[in-house]
């Protein structure tokens, strides 16, 4: 793995960003306007997938940012489960209810191969490839 710089770098969080672009653009249509509930949920994990890489990578050390991209990593799953309830009470449909959740699943998959990544250089008593 290359070193990187700055969290932006990290594909997994591009993938959030992008996600989370997807995610306002439906929430931006007034869709759900009817349940500010649901809405601020989906805000918050959709916005959490994101934010918790940043902020486990400026940590600076590996079990910090394992830790933080586990909440990441959980963050997709709550994120996924939201969009089932989006979906049940039609709010989208079927499309976009694929679209986000296989971006989630992409993105925990990511997660999962950085946070081995991880785990595998702690072994090794490396850190994380950070300048």
């Amino acid at each position: 793995m290359s070193t990187i710089k700055r969290f932006e770098e990290i594909l997994s969080w591009k993938e959030a960003r992008a996600l989370n672009r997807i995610v306002r653009g439906l929430i931006k249509e007034k869709r759900f306007q009817r349940n500010f509930s649901l809405v601020s949920q989906i805000e918050r994990s959709a916005g959490s997938i994101m934010d918790n890489i940043a902020e486990g990578f400026e940590r600076g050390g590996n079990r910090e940012f394992i830790q933080f991209l586990y909440i990441s990593k959980g963050s997709c799953g709550e994120l996924r489960s939201q969009m089932y309830r989006a979906l049940d009470d039609g709010y989208i449909n079927n499309e976009e209810f694929n679209l986000i959740t296989n971006y989630c699943i992409k993105i925990s998959n990511l997660l999962f191969k950085l946070i081995e990544y991880l785990k595998q250089s702690e072994l090794k008593g490396q850190k994380f490839n950070m300048v």
